[in-house]
C-alpha cells in the first residue's frame, strides 16, 4: 500500500457516502435527517486547524523530475501552472473506455495499459501524459473494516505534480514515459488510503488548474458573482482573506447557502461534511497551498454561519 504518514482525526457528522465518482466535479449527495437528540448533541469545531508547515520532499521531487533538484518549490509550482493545459491534454488523451473509474481493492492490477486518443482540435501540444494511476480508497482498520472488493477511485496523475504539492507523499516508483510514436501508455497503479476519495477529486483538479473558484464551486453552492470575482482576482488568497475578514460578505454567503439548502439542517450538515473531508485530505497529503487553505477557512465560516442563521 502506497501510504501517507497519517490522517487527521475525524469528527462525527451523519452523512451518506456515494460510490467513487471522481469525474463528477461536485458533491451531490445529501445527509440523512438527524434525530432530534442528535441535532442537540451536534458539535463542530470553531475552526479547522492548519497543521505546521512542512516543505515538499526533495527526494520525492528528484525521483519525479531530477532536473528540478535545485529549483525552489514555489518556482516549480509556478512553472507547473504554465504546463497545466499540456498535462490536462495528456490526461484527456487516455482512452475513456480503457480508463476505469474505479477498481476493486483486492484485484488492483500492477499497471494499466491505456490506448492514447488523438488530441481534439485546439488542444495544447505536445500533450504531457500522466505517469501513474492512483487507486484511492478509505483507510482500513479493525474498527472500520471494509469489503475486500471495496471500490478504489482511479485518478491518472503526474508524479511531479504530486511531488510539488503534497509534502507527506513519499517518492513515487519510476514509470516509463511513452515514446513519441506510442499508441498506448502504461501507468503503474498505486493504492492510496485517504479520508475521502470524493474530496480528492477537488484536489486533483486544483493541482492542475489552480482555479480556486472551481474548487469552491465544487465544494459549496456559492453565488456565481462571488466565484467569478475569485476567478478574475490576481491573488485569490488575498481576495479570500478579505472576504473572510468582512462580516457583511460572510453573512451574505451564509444566507445564500442557507437558501440553497432549503433551510434544512440536514443539508447544511452534509455541506459541513464536504468541507471537513477536503480539510482531512489536505492535512493527510500535506497540501499547503495558501489560496486553497483560505478557501477552506471561508467555506467553514460560511457553513457555520448558515447553521446559526438556520436555528434563529
Amino acid at each position: 500500500m502506497f501510504q501517507v504518514a497519517s490522517h487527521p482525526a475525524a469528527f462525527h457528522l451523519r452523512e451518506k457516502r456515494d460510490p467513487p465518482a471522481h469525474r463528477r466535479p461536485s458533491y451531490d449527495y445529501a445527509a440523512p435527517a438527524p434525530a432530534p437528540q442528535q441535532q442537540q448533541a451536534l458539535q463542530l469545531p470553531r475552526t479547522l486547524a492548519r497543521p505546521p508547515f512542512t516543505d515538499i520532499s526533495r527526494d520525492a521531487l528528484v525521483a519525479a523530475a531530477p532536473e528540478l533538484a535545485a529549483v525552489p518549490a514555489e518556482f516549480i509550482r509556478h512553472g507547473l501552472r504554465a504546463k497545466g493545459p499540456h498535462m490536462q491534454a495528456g490526461i484527456a488523451a487516455l482512452a475513456p473506455s480503457h480508463l476505469p473509474v474505479s477498481l476493486p481493492r483486492d484485484r488492483l492490477p500492477p499497471a494499466l495499459r491505456i490506448p492514447l486518443c488523438a488530441p481534439p482540435p485546439g488542444a495544447p501540444a505536445p500533450p504531457s501524459y500522466p505517469t501513474h494511476a492512483l487507486a484511492i480508497g478509505l483507510p482500513v482498520s479493525k474498527s472500520s473494516p471494509s469489503p475486500a472488493d471495496a471500490p478504489q477511485a482511479v485518478f491518472p496523475v503526474h508524479a511531479v505534480v504530486l511531488a510539488a504539492h503534497c509534502a507527506k507523499l513519499p517518492r513515487l516508483p519510476p514509470a516509463s514515459p511513452p515514446s513519441s510514436r506510442s499508441s498506448s501508455i502504461t501507468l503503474p497503479v498505486l493504492p492510496l488510503a485517504l479520508p475521502s476519495p470524493q474530496a480528492f477529486a477537488i484536489l486533483h483538479a486544483y493541482m492542475y488548474t489552480h482555479r480556486i473558484d472551481a474548487a469552491l464551486g465544487s465544494l459549496l453552492p456559492l453565488p456565481s458573482a462571488f466565484l467569478s470575482s475569485l476567478a478574475s482576482s490576481q491573488d485569490p488568497s488575498v481576495a479570500l482573506s478579505a472576504a473572510l475578514a468582512r462580516p457583511s460578505t460572510r453573512h451574505a454567503l451564509s444566507e445564500h447557502l442557507l437558501a440553497a439548502a432549503g433551510t434544512s439542517l440536514s443539508a447544511l450538515m452534509a455541506h459541513a461534511g464536504h468541507v471537513k473531508e477536503l480539510w482531512q485530505d489536505m492535512v493527510a497529503l500535506g497540501v499547503y497551498d495558501p489560496a486553497l487553505w483560505a478557501g477552506v477557512d471561508l467555506a467553514w465560516e460560511v457553513v457555520l454561519g448558515a447553521m446559526n442563521l438556520g436555528v434563529q
